[in-house]
């Protein structure tokens, strides 16, 4: 899936929105209205990648025999896994976050 989808289906999951672009230079969604913006960036920025995993109720695991991290959110049983770094946690929180939108109505 790609990093846009992935932010995009995140974003749902959170109720975050509405959604005006995808910036693909950042790697990142403007969220909010043309007027009046703001950059989010759960996949670059750990601050916004931890409220995610807040929000919706993300577990984290450390798997450092692995070196893997895994992020999962039991209600849904979603569960990802991803290298023992910080952009690997980042990317597991929003693959999980992304696995719940996409079972959204």
């Amino acid at each position: 899936m790609s990093d846009q989808k992935l932010l995009e289906l995140a974003a749902k999951a959170a109720g975050i929105g509405p959604v005006l672009c995808y910036e693909a230079m950042r790697n990142c969604l403007r969220i909010g209205t043309r007027e009046s913006y703001k950059i989010w960036f759960p996949l670059t920025g750990s601050d916004h990648a931890m409220s995610l995993a807040v929000k919706l109720g993300i577990c984290i695991v450390f798997f450092e025999e692995r070196d893997k991290v895994a992020a999962e959110q039991s209600r849904l049983r979603a569960i990802a896994f991803e290298s023992l770094d910080a952009a690997g946690t980042r990317r597991a929180i929003v693959r999980v976050a992304a696995e719940i939108g996409e079972a959204m109505p």
